[in-house]
């Protein structure tokens, strides 16, 4: 029975290095960020950290604060049919509990956590990224990355799925051994 695994994570922590693994490894992949990213550019507007997050909420305004996993339920269903499925970006509590009351035993979440210290070293250092095309890996200052941190812990129950993850892998190394640690994660789960 093919799943869905949900990485988690505040930004910077590892989340996209986590998916492209399970990329890597054949599985489906949904990025719930794409949505706003999408609507942006339907919409003719930039793409800012302030433009995604008026966005972001405006979205969850009108859909609710599932809104991401809602809009994402039939992209999932359609790549389960053909595999296991990764979830880049499950924020809010609300999305959490439609996943699992949608997928139930196949629903899983895998938390990526790295300290605020090493996440705003991470996101200063992507200033230097050439390609981003994907807005995948954005560079924020610190002040920026704080301030999101807030917003998402605040407003959207980030630490809900946070808190109920399956696994969590601490990332305060180097990508290889993310890389690793998503690995035999999921082996292990597989086997």
């Amino acid at each position: 029975m093919n799943r869905v695994i949900a990485v988690v994570g505040m930004c910077g922590a590892g989340k996209s290095v986590a998916c492209d693994v399970l990329r890597e490894m054949g599985w489906g992949y949904i990025r719930f960020g794409q949505i706003t990213i999408d609507t942006l550019a339907a919409e003719g507007k930039p793409v800012t950290p302030e433009t995604e997050k008026q966005t972001r909420e405006a979205l969850r305004s009108r859909h609710g604060m599932g809104a991401f996993a809602r809009l994402s339920i039939p992209k999932i269903e359609e790549l389960l049919r053909l595999g296991p499925v990764v979830v880049d970006g499950l924020y809010s509590w609300s999305e959490y509990k439609i996943l699992e009351r949608r997928f139930g035993g196949r629903f899983e979440v895998v938390c990526v956590y790295a300290s605020p210290r090493t996440r705003y070293r991470r996101l200063e250092a992507r200033r230097h990224l050439e390609d981003d095309r994907e807005h995948r890996n954005r560079a924020l200052t610190e002040e920026q990355a704080r301030a999101r941190d807030y917003a998402e812990i605040e407003n959207i129950e980030k630490g809900g799925p946070i808190a109920m993850a399956d696994h969590t892998v601490v990332n305060e190394s180097s990508v290889e051994d993310l890389r690793e640690a998503i690995r035999r994660l999921v082996e292990t789960e597989e086997s």
